[in-house]
């Protein structure tokens, strides 16, 4: 949140100025929106969310159309970015970053488009993690955790009677597994499609992180070469991690194998449960362990919304968002896509329905969670860096040190670009 004082200040001002040269209400106004793909079929497709909430919407809004196009996630990023390149930015945009847009002062502050009920609804963690410069342009829109899943019939089958609480039994654990013929004992995905995911969740629960306290780049610090020289020496090193080197390895990949029963363990989000279901795959469920115990902090994952200012509309735009983050479409697309929902009274809601209780574990990490700096313009630069370079840190002639040396250098290095 940008506080009380400089929300109230903002919309007093921009309120002001929409006096004076606010759109003609009189004439239709279409609004634009395009957004990612959530679905992994026809039947549950976002195109089938957004028209159903777009149809609501308008019948109460004569004089506002939406069109929303939807995109896959390996296309909408793209598709974004060549759009505002090309002088045509979309009034909307649902994707996965909002920085670049922000720091070249294309986007809408949230206090320009929201009420304040709905602004100050959002999960303290998730709106801050939403700010550039301390002002918020990046409106949470879907969020994960991450916890630890284990095949229980594997853990059973190799005499394991409960999960592990500790990196020291989580090494233990996926060595019986092993024993047993376990194919993967756990599954280090640090392929280039989601690297950084899985690297910030160790680098978390060895008690660190990719910055620090005051959000300074400290990706080489003594806590990170000891977390990546752990793993390279008690899981990589030892065999434990599968026949695909972890530097080859994808989520994507991890999760399928998981869900034919060829995993122990892997850190997985809330879309996992249902995958592993279809499969009849009985799993568990705990926090990750960190390394004497409860990790320091959980990995928290966002996609965003923003608003762009070429083509005005602001009012328009910050009616139908009030929409978009009213409780009950929140909740709706939350249990759709079996995602947390980013806004405190829809978690309240969920966390109290014995229907949503398959997430209660997700919503449990939640308020301990720490997301990547997304606010950086730096981090898209060092995020594509980490899923490059990070898996030959713990690959058998690896060194975890000058990996992440290089990584802190080139992280400096973008950051004073910036500037």
């Amino acid at each position: 949140m940008t506080g009380w004082l400089a929300v109230v200040t903002a919309l007093g001002m921009t309120a002001a100025v929409a006096g004076c040269t606010g759109p003609a209400t009189a004439q239709e106004v279409t609004l634009r929106l395009v957004a990612a793909e959530y679905g992994d079929s026809p039947a549950n497709s976002s195109k089938k969310y957004w028209d159903d909430l777009v149809e609501k919407y308008e019948a109460d809004h004569p004089k506002v159309r939406v069109k929303v196009s939807v995109y896959s996630w390996n296309q909408v990023d793209r598709k974004v970015k060549d759009m505002v390149a090309a002088g045509k930015a979309p009034d909307m945009a649902q994707i996965g970053a909002y920085a670049d847009y922000a720091a070249r002062d294309q986007l809408y502050e949230a206090g320009q488009l929201l009420s304040i009920p709905v602004q100050a609804d959002f999960l303290p963690q998730l709106s801050d993690a939403g700010k550039v410069s301390r002002i918020a342009y990046g409106l949470p829109f879907a969020a994960s955790t991450r916890v630890l899943f284990y095949n229980k019939k594997l853990f059973a089958d190799a005499g394991i009677t409960s999960a592990p609480k500790t990196w020291s039994d989580l090494a233990a654990d996926a060595a019986k597994l092993k024993a047993d013929g376990v194919k993967t004992p756990y599954a280090l995905p640090l392929g280039p499609e989601e690297a950084q995911a899985e690297t910030m969740q160790w680098l978390l629960s060895g008690g660190a992180g990719y910055t620090d306290e005051v959000g300074s780049y400290q990706l080489d610090s003594e806590k990170n070469v000891k977390t990546l020289t752990w793993l390279k020496d008690n899981l990589v090193g030892k065999g434990l991690t599968g026949p695909t080197a972890p530097a080859k390895l994808n989520r994507a990949a991890a999760f399928a194998a998981f869900t034919r029963g060829e995993v122990g363990m892997l850190n997985g989000h809330p879309t996992l449960m249902k995958a592993a279901a279809k499969r009849n795959v009985e799993y568990g469920m705990v926090p990750m362990p960190g390394r004497g115990g409860e990790a320091r902090a959980n990995l928290g994952v966002a996609d965003w919304m923003m608003a762009f200012k070429r083509n005005g509309h602001r009012e328009e735009i910050g009616d139908f968002l009030d929409y978009v983050y009213s409780p009950k479409n929140v909740l709706a697309f939350s249990r759709e896509y079996d995602l947390l929902p980013v806004t405190t009274a829809a978690s309240q809601t969920m966390s109290t329905t014995k229907s949503d209780s398959a997430l209660t574990p997700f919503l449990d990490e939640l308020p301990q969670t720490e997301l990547p700096p997304v606010g950086k313009t730096s981090w898209a630069e060092v995020s594509a860096a980490v899923k490059e370079r990070i898996g030959r840190a713990v690959s058998p002639n690896g060194n975890p040190e000058a990996v992440l040396q290089g990584l802190q250098q080139l992280a400096e290095a973008a950051e004073n670009a910036e500037q």
